[in-house]
C-alpha cells in the first residue's frame, strides 16, 4: 500500500500534537516549522483533520488547533483514511 503525501504528513501532524499536548491550543505555524512543511499546506491537511473530527480548531488571538481525543485514542489508518 502507497501512502500519500498528505497522508504521510497528517500522520506526521497528529504525533507531533500528541507529542507536544498541552490544554491551550496550538498555533499551526509552530506545527509547520518543527515539521518543516509549508504552513498553506499544513492548513489544508489541518482542515480536513479538523473535519474528520481528529482535531479541533479555534481562531484568532489564543486560537490554534489541538487534538479532539487523547492521543492513545487514535490509529495510524484513521487518520490517513481522512485525508
Amino acid at each position: 500500500m502507497k501512502i500519500s503525501t498528505k497522508g504521510r504528513y497528517a500522520v506526521r501532524v497528529m504525533i507531533d500534537m500528541a507529542m507536544n499536548e498541552a490544554s491551550e491550543y496550538m498555533p499551526l505555524r509552530l506545527v509547520a516549522s518543527r515539521q518543516d512543511i509549508s504552513e498553506k499546506y499544513m492548513e489544508a491537511i489541518a482542515g480536513m483533520l479538523v473535519k474528520g473530527r481528529l482535531l479541533v480548531s479555534v481562531r484568532g488571538k489564543g486560537g490554534g488547533y489541538k487534538l479532539a481525543r487523547e492521543a492513545k485514542d487514535y490509529n495510524i489508518l484513521e487518520i490517513i483514511e481522512t485525508v
